[in-house]
């Protein structure tokens, strides 16, 4: 495995010294040690494009190349960026991917990741993008590094590194921002799912927040039928519940969304808004932090947004930090004429035997698209 001090130490000997990206797990270890050793070269961006974007500006400023990191999932944000933007045929900017390579062929893994696993190198080929996958013996990972890097300089253009499981030594992060609040986001699901209706539909985003919605139904003895697990797509959640909010106006859609999700497409907002779809409900679990992918903060706990949903014109948008108001709030939530928001508060952390949905998504498709039916 790679010590994350010796990859930095590679990349700063290649004049790479600035970062963006969105966590990726296995990635873990280097996103943390950039978070703690990087200072402003480094960029926890929203979104994928996002952080390609960031990379081109760098790139303007400095001459120098940057790297880009991401899960192989969000590849698809950055497609058009790359093309439009980095390309050689376009300004023709260099920078260095590392990617997540989730779904590798011949490798178990989710459902969500499966597919892209198949299609990360034929994307990259098909993008005309130069590739390595990085060894785990230090001094064959390094050749790579210094070629990719090369090639990147030399030729202007966009060059990657995909990494599997297992291809960085672990890395114990200084403490991370979170705010010290009383509950836990599973059990403020529970208290949200506990109060709305048999005929409510739900949305849940990507990721530990559709697994502890798939316990809480399975302890209870309930059926999932009544939820779409959004578990790949992050950040399109509530874009999927506002498609379902304006085909079926007499149904009351809750999106159970994340902070990092929100962020990721926060434009969404103002297409809610504007939408004035009465029967929309956001709920926002903010814990401040990515937790499905390992933990690294997210700028969550430091903007508002309740007043971002107010400003794209949501009616009502309230923030709950304890269990004693939020029963109250959702009900309050239930009967008011949306779109409206509730952001609850929640620590950040996940049960270590927190299971998976046991049913595919196909499953939960057809089970759902009939209980819309009914």
């Amino acid at each position: 495995m790679i010590p994350c001090e010796d990859f930095l130490e590679w990349l700063a000997a290649r004049g790479v010294d600035f970062y963006a990206g969105v966590p990726d797990s296995l990635l873990k270890p280097v996103c943390f040690y950039l978070a703690d050793h990087a200072g402003d070269k480094h960029v926890v961006a929203a979104n994928e494009g996002g952080a390609v974007a960031l990379a081109c500006g760098y790139h303007l400023a400095t001459g120098k190349v940057p790297l880009v990191y991401m899960q192989n999932s969000g590849q698809g944000n950055t497609i058009n960026p790359l093309l439009s933007l980095a390309d050689p045929d376009v300004y023709s900017i260099p920078m260095l991917l590392l990617i997540g390579w989730r779904g590798e062929p011949g490798t178990k893994d989710e459902p969500q990741h499966v597919k892209q696993g198949k299609v990360t190198v034929g994307l990259l080929e098909e993008m005309g993008i130069p590739w390595r996958v990085l060894k785990t013996e230090p001094d064959a990972a390094q050749r790579s590094v210094d070629e990719l890097v090369a090639i990147a300089a030399a030729e202007n253009r966009p060059v990657a590194l995909l990494a599997r499981k297992g291809t960085f030594a672990s890395y114990t992060p200084k403490d991370q921002p979170s705010g010290d609040f009383e509950m836990t986001r599973e059990k403020a699901i529970e208290l949200v799912a506990a109060q709305l209706g048999d005929r409510d539909a739900i949305v849940s985003t990507t990721g530990h927040i559709s697994r502890e919605l798939y316990e809480y139904r399975a302890r209870n003895g309930q059926g999932h039928q009544r939820e779409f697990l959004t578990v790949g797509g992050m950040g399109h959640a509530s874009q999927i519940a506002m498609g379902i909010a304006l085909a079926k106006p007499e149904r009351q859609v809750f999106c159970l969304d994340g902070d990092g999700a929100m962020l990721m497409h926060m434009g969404g907002t103002a297409i809610v808004g504007v939408s004035k779809a009465a029967n929309f409900k956001h709920v926002i679990l903010n814990n401040g932090v990515h937790g499905s992918v390992g933990g690294m903060a997210t700028a969550g706990l430091r903007v508002s947004f309740t007043e971002i949903a107010k400003a794209c014109g949501y009616p009502e948008a309230w923030r709950v930090e304890g269990s004693d108001d939020l029963a109250e709030k959702v009900a309050e939530l239930r009967a008011v004429k949306g779109p409206a928001m509730l952001e609850i508060m929640v620590r950040k952390g996940a049960r270590a035997d927190l299971g998976r949905p046991k049913t595919s998504p196909i499953e939960n498709k057809t089970a759902f698209t009939e209980f819309l039916s009914d």
